[in-house]
């Protein structure tokens, strides 16, 4: 498990492109059979993916966690992006299709994850967070995720937005999760941007074409910078920092929040005419 320390808003603006891309871009967790965790030092976080291609993938309690099994004091999300599969929690499977996502609590022992069929894998991104009590699991099919269609095609934003684990719905204890789907001809996310001290953010870009790119905006307002991601890369949102971005054609973005707010109209809200 790779670990990410990041920067303060003190730092940043002396990064260079290098700098800015090792500390907050996280662009290694994909592999075919694999599972690849990384340990964000902001708020506890972990993200994750799991690729099962021949047989079923334990979801393991690196040492540096100090802990019996991984949700011994975490919660955790596991959004589906591929084909069809499985996610077995103490014994009981819970299937999930395409852009299904499984909320599991704190305390259970083992979790292992499975493809249906090898020839179309699922692909289960991860995101978890410390977890103070334990809730219970709970599946979240796509069409449950109260989708909602925003922005307009006018400002090259129109977008589905869909809530999967949030306070309105699946409980957590601080976990908050979701998906925006880009519109064919739009290209902004998150328009306009925000920031928000209470919890910080993680991105994870998917549905992306291989020849197609999205420039992340980050950094506090008046002094932005860009992270080019690719698919099946995630980027990290300190509080300070505001997240938005543009892709060269339409993609999808899980959005994975943790901190003190589950609130997930708690934002502080950026003019356009300020940003520098």
């Amino acid at each position: 498990m790779q670990t990410y320390l990041l920067a303060d808003p003190v730092r940043y603006p002396y990064m260079t492109t290098a700098q800015i891309r090792e500390t907050f871009l996280i662009d290694s967790l994909y592999e075919p059979g694999a599972l690849h965790l990384a340990y964000v030092d902001l708020d506890r976080t972990i993200a994750g993916m799991a690729a099962p291609a021949g047989g079923p993938l334990a979801l393991p309690a690196d040492a540096a966690l100090r802990a019996e099994y991984f949700t011994e004091r975490r919660e955790l999300g596991a959004l589906n992006i591929g084909g069809s599969g499985s996610i077995n929690v103490n014994g009981k499977r819970h299937a999930l299709e395409n852009l299904d996502c499984l909320y599991i609590g704190r305390g259970n022992a083992d979790i292992s994850l499975e493809s249906k069929d090898p020839s179309s894998p699922a692909l289960f991104y991860l995101l978890s967070y410390p977890a103070h009590t334990a809730y219970p699991v709970a599946l979240v099919r796509k069409d449950e995720a109260n989708p909602t269609v925003i922005g307009s095609a006018e400002t090259c934003n129109l977008r589905t937005v869909c809530k999967y684990i949030y306070f309105g719905g699946v409980r957590s204890c601080q976990l908050v999760m979701g998906v925006t789907h880009l519109h064919a001809g739009s290209a902004w996310n998150t328009m306009p941007p925000h920031t928000h001290m209470r919890r910080s953010e993680v991105y994870l870009y998917f549905n992306l074409a291989q020849d197609a790119v999205v420039f992340h905006l980050m950094g506090p307002p008046v002094e932005t910078r860009h992270i080019i991601v690719k698919d099946l890369q995630a980027v990290v949102s300190p509080g300070w920092s505001t997240h938005a971005g543009v892709g060269t054609r339409a993609y999808s973005f899980c959005w994975g929040m943790g901190g003190e707010n589950q609130d997930y109209a708690d934002m502080d809200v950026l003019s356009i005419s300020a940003l520098r």
